[in-house]
């Protein structure tokens, strides 16, 4: 009876084809019993407190089978047409389950037709269009308002003399929040909103680590990808992984070679250096640059000695002790139009039309710029 191995391939597709659409239907009317026999109560007179335990217990389903069976058959038994739906198979379950929420007699046409065919993750990208949800706030923004009413006055007072105006409203677009929180030893969470763009590039590396990560899990294509970000930018910023090469006379006295990057980036402990009023050295991760300690205006060179690491901040603080915050803030200005320039020179010539990445120096590629000057 189970063995089809008689059968040629299209008439093992025929049967495949006729037993799901029966299976369809029987689902239809298995769902139609639940949901009258719960209307009627009779799990009563079998002596079961609920209809769901009357399932599990009696009829032998899972305890998550007959939660979702009861759930779409007390829906459908308010909706008819679900039914209908169910049966020849615009509709799965797991759709009908997903809508449940936003159904009603005005939109359930609406909605099944709209759904009509489509996998669980196509559902939700319907539902999410029609009924977008706003994204959480930033922890750190506590209850801040959508909506700001500028008012200067009261809210029905008016200045003596002049006629009643209203200021325009300025909405406020909320930050999105991103959470990670530890739940366990060396186990956090990670809730966090993302774009479509990203989301495609999530899946897209889900598909492309099919063979690695069969089950797509989530955190292993993040730890994986960020092994590649984190290894990128440690290169290019401290030089690290780099392959020795031998030394090269640099083009400008700004520029630091690789091994100098390298060596500096390990004795400073990849953090910086500058210490603050009190002694404590700042030990900053975030944003680090390599600072001449001499100027390079003032005849300092590209040395492992003439070198420190520093962020960003102590390294600004540092030129304007040096040169003046007047002249600081002229070479910037600087160096911003100095780099538009280049963009807009080179913007025909880049592949795809999109100009190579300038770096806050102003210099593409090669050696670092490092000086605030």
């Amino acid at each position: 009876m189970y063995s089809l191995t008689h059968l040629d391939d299209e008439a093992l597709l025929r049967g495949f084809a006729s037993l799901l659409a029966c299976d369809r239907r029987t689902t239809a009317q298995l769902l139609a019993h639940i949901a009258e026999i719960d209307a009627r109560h009779l799990y009563l007179r079998a002596g079961f407190e609920s209809m769901q335990a009357y399932c599990v217990r009696e009829l032998h389903l899972s305890t998550d089978a007959a939660a979702k069976r009861l759930q779409v058959a007390r829906l459908a038994r308010q909706l008819p047409v679900l039914f209908e739906a169910i049966a020849d198979g615009r509709l799965h379950l797991k759709a009908v389950r997903l809508m449940a929420p936003r159904l009603n007699s005005f939109n359930v046409i609406e909605l099944i037709e709209a759904a009509a065919g489509k996998t669980a993750s196509e559902v939700e990208i319907v539902l999410a269009n029609r009924f977008p949800q706003a994204e959480p706030l930033r922890l750190d923004d506590g209850i801040a308002p959508q909506i700001i009413v500028p008012q200067t006055l009261g809210e029905n007072s008016h200045a003596p003399g002049h006629a009643s105006f209203s200021p325009p409203a300025i909405a406020i677009t909320p930050k999105v929040r991103t959470k990670i929180a530890a739940i366990a030893p060396e186990r956090y969470t990670l809730q966090v909103t993302l774009q479509g763009s990203t989301c495609n590039k999530l899946r897209r590396a889900q598909e492309l680590l099919g063979h690695a990560v069969p089950s797509g899990d989530v955190a292993q294509v993040l730890d994986r990808a960020l092994d590649l970000l984190v290894g990128h930018l440690e290169k290019r910023k401290f030089g690290m992984g780099s392959k020795p090469r031998p030394e090269r006379p640099a083009a400008t006295t700004r520029c630091i070679t690789v091994q100098t990057r390298n060596a500096v980036h390990e004795r400073d402990g990849g953090t910086c250096t500058a210490l603050k009023p009190n002694g404590w050295r700042c030990n900053s991760t975030k944003n680090l640059e390599y600072d001449h300690i001499v100027p390079v205006a003032l005849g300092g060179k590209s040395t492992m000695d003439n070198l420190r690491l520093v962020c960003r901040a102590h390294n600004q603080a540092a030129a304007e002790e040096v040169f003046g915050l007047e002249h600081i803030e002229r070479k910037k200005r600087e160096r911003r139009l100095a780099a538009e320039q280049d963009q807009a020179l080179l913007r025909p010539f880049a592949p795809e039309g999109k100009p190579r990445p300038v770096d806050a120096g102003g210099q593409r590629g090669g050696a670092v710029e490092v000086d605030a000057v």
